[in-house]
Formats: structure tokens, sequence, C-alpha cells
């Protein structure tokens, strides 16, 4: 017995670790419910327990309640280590895009993603041509046209898809198991130098080979690159979206309106989906999680909108507005910092945080995905994927997949550069005031600004292969 155990206190202690004997060998969730210590716990702290021997839920479920069992009698922390030769953080646009891709060329990955569920930030998002072509290149760009209004342009395919359609397309093609809900990674530490532990808050840590970081503007892992939090542009916008039931009845056009230091938009999804937002001046306090008081900001700064546009906003339910401050990354950051750093990168907005401007921001996600998989399977399919039995060996690979990382670090560090620069000045335009400044932007900027759209958006990201 230890210093200050009772008899009960003793008994779990034994019990537990007889548990452990059974736990610590097997990430299956089964026959927990049958150890004599899960009969002592009080009900209120029971896990769940799911059935399925193979469900990562599961496995969470079961890593909590050891956790919390140790905690109570005073042992050591039990500490679940894992193995995956990829890791992904963050099952947003570019995570997910990198995984399919990977999946594509017969790669396996494993994606971590904080939330219980896939997270639908933002509502949707304009695809211009080049996001297209990656959407092409990983298999659902047909899908994804069935379901969304082809904009008229005069050039080029644009679309406004909604997030949640997207990522659901993205997250379907997947392998079972491959992403990986309520799993929030907290820390990232070295085990050697080619292998990286990625620390999750429950407690559990995966060893991986790979570390690609797709955790958004918050990232943790562009952190671990040395990257600082990206900055506050003084803009914040408002997003919703407004589901007619017997349908909108607006052409497939995108309509903008600016003026008095704002900016709004209007893009129709399919028939009886609106998707609309709006941009200003603003300080970061200024913002309010409220979506009553966000509509009726809106419609007070825009109540010169005719009736129809303007009914869209006044019938968007609270639960589908949002709001958020505009960040980006300084260019200057992306061209002298680390976008990889031997077995680690980052994407997406991890990378490149960029204001909405130019309608880019996810296209350049996807661009990412396609790009970061056909260099990572490069590196991996030119020595095996399993060709680390020796010492030799792993030095091969870890060399393998630091250049294949930096071969993705130089493809789109100049284009991730471009778009940032773009949309910071075009937003910086558009919402400018005065005389002067109305004048250059109708008359002379507007057609300018036009074709930068569109020129930007004729980007190929190539197709999934490994010959690059």
């Amino acid at each position: 017995m230890f210093s200050g155990e009772n008899e009960v206190q003793c008994v779990k202690r034994k019990l537990l670790l007889e548990a452990l004997g059974t736990f610590r060998y097997s990430t299956k969730a089964v026959s927990i419910e049958e150890s004599e210590y899960f009969k002592l716990t009080e009900p209120s702290l029971r896990p769940r327990v799911v059935d399925q021997s193979n469900n990562s839920s599961a496995t969470i479920k079961v890593s909590k309640f050891l956790s919390f069992c140790l905690e109570e009698v005073g042992a050591k922390r039990y500490i679940m280590e894992e193995v995956a030769d990829i890791v992904i953080v963050g099952a947003g646009i570019a995570g997910l895009t990198t995984s399919l891709g990977l999946h594509r060329l017969g790669i396996r990955s494993l994606v971590l993603e904080s939330s219980e569920t896939l997270r639908i930030t933002g509502f949707a998002l304009t695809t211009w041509s080049n996001a297209w072509r990656a959407l092409d290149a990983v298999g659902i760009g047909h899908s994804l046209r069935q379901q969304h209004q082809l904009i008229e342009s005069g050039e080029g395919e644009i679309r406004c898809v909604r997030r949640k359609v997207l990522l659901e397309e993205l997250e379907r093609e997947l392998p079972s198991g491959t992403i990986r809900y309520s799993s929030k990674v907290v820390s990232i530490e070295d085990e050697s130098r080619h292998l990286k532990l990625v620390h999750l808050a429950d407690g559990t840590v995966i060893k991986t080979k790979v570390l690609i970081g797709c955790d958004g503007v918050n990232s943790v892992v562009s952190k671990c690159l040395g990257f600082k939090p990206p900055s506050f542009t003084g803009r914040s916008a408002i997003r919703g979206y407004t589901e007619f039931k017997g349908g909108h009845g607006f052409e497939p056009k995108y309509m903008q309106f600016v003026g008095k230091g704002t900016r709004s938009g209007f893009f129709p999804c399919d028939d009886q989906i609106v998707y609309w937002y709006f941009t200003w001046s603003s300080t970061s306090q200024e913002l309010e999680d409220n979506p009553a008081k966000m509509k009726q900001f809106v419609l007070s700064k825009r109540h010169n909108l005719p009736d129809r546009i303007k009914a869209v906003i006044e019938n968007t339910q609270l639960d589908s507005i949002s709001s958020s401050p505009l960040r980006y990354r300084h260019p200057w950051e992306v061209l002298w910092g680390n976008i990889s750093k031997g077995n680690v990168c980052v994407a997406g907005d991890a990378l490149h945080p960029m204001t909405p401007d130019l309608g880019q921001g996810g296209c350049a996600a996807l661009e990412d995905g396609i790009v970061l998989a056909r260099c990572i399977a490069a590196a991996l399919m030119k020595t095996g994927n399993d060709d680390d039995n020796n010492d030799e060996d792993r030095v091969v690979m870890f060399e393998r997949i630091e250049m294949g990382l930096k071969k993705f670090g130089k493809k789109r560090r100049w284009r991730s550069i471009d778009l940032i620069s773009i949309a910071y000045m075009i937003g910086y335009i558009q919402e400018s005031e005065g005389k002067i400044m109305n004048f250059l932007r109708d008359k002379i900027l507007s057609s300018y600004i036009a074709g930068l759209l569109m020129k930007k958006s004729d980007f190929d990201c190539g197709k999934l292969t490994t010959i690059s």
C-alpha cells in the first residue's frame, strides 16, 4: 500500500494496473466495461464505450478514462502512443485535399481535427478555374459542378461552392478512419532527427515521419516553424447565407456594392441558396458575437440596397451568420520564413492567410493540397514507404522527405506572396474613401482589378502524378 492510501484506493490501483496490462498493447476499445475497476467507478464518470474495435473515438474515450483513473489513484499518467507515417493537422480544405491527393497516389495519412465534426466556417467560397483544376485532380470536380451554378463571367469557370458540401465531398472519398476528430494538438517535439512526436490534449502521443500543418490562421505547426501569428488588417467581415425554399430567382451573376469604406457581395450557390458577405474598416474590439446585431449592423450600412438584395440579408437565419477579423501574413514573412523544415511543413491558411478580396484563399489551399501530395508521394516512392529498417534507410528516407517538402515550399512561396499582396491591395483600393479615390476606382482601376482577378485564377497546379 502506498503512503496515505486506504484499502479501497489500494484495491482500485491493483485492479487498474491489471486493466492497463490488457489495454497497453491494444488499441481495441473492448472489455473495459468488463473490468472490475470500471465497476468501482461512479456511473457519472464512466466513459461511453462503443463496440467498434477500430473506432478512433472509442480509443480517445479509453484514453480519457484511463487518464482519469490514474490521476485518481495517484499513479503516473498513462500515455497512449501511436505511430503514423504522415500526420496532417487540420481537416480543412488544405488538409483534406492533401490527404485525398495522397490517397489517390496510394499513400495513407492520418488527419487530426480538434473539433468533434467538420468545422464549417465562412459558409461558402468562390472557386475559380484554378480551383476546379485542383478539384478535378482529386476526382470530385464533376460532383461539385452538379451541385453549384456556373457564374456568368465572360471567361473562366467561377462557382460559389458551399464549404460544407466541399468538405463533405473530400471526406467521403477518404478511407474510413483517416480523419480523427476531437484531437487537439497541444505541442510538437523531436524524438529524433527523423521523427516528430505530436502531443494531443487527451494525452495521446503520435510518432510520425512527416508532419503537415493545415491548422489555419492559429496554426500550432506554423509556430513550430517560426512563423508569427497573422496580423490584423484593420478590417473585419460578416458572412452569411440565405436559403429560399421556393427558389431565389436571381440570375447566376456576382453582385458587388462598394462605397463609404465598405464592400459587400452576393453570390448564388444554386437555385435556392445565396451567399453574401460584408467587409468594413474596424477595430477587432468592435466585433461582437451576436448574429442579430451583426444583421442589423449590415442593414444599417447598406440601407440603399435594392429591395431584393436587402431581402437576402433580412431573411438570413441567425445561425447562418458569422463574423471574424480579417488577418493576413506579411509577404516578407512568407519570403524569409520556413515553409518547411526537415520533415515538417505548412499549407493553406497556416502558410498564407490572406484577405478575401481576391477570392483565392480557398483556391490556393486546393492548389497546395495537390502540389504537396505530389511532392510527398515522389519522395516516398523513390525509397519505398517502408524502407526504414536500419539507420541508413532512415537517413535516406528523411533526406527524401526533406527534399520533397523543400520542393513544395519552392513551388508555393512566390505564388503565396503574389496572392497575399494583390488581395491586400485590392481590398485597400475598394474600401478607400474620397472623391479622387472613388473616381480612380470606378473609372480607371475597375477594369485593371477585373483583369487581375482573371489572371490569378488562370494558374494550373498540375495533375496528381509523381513525375515532377
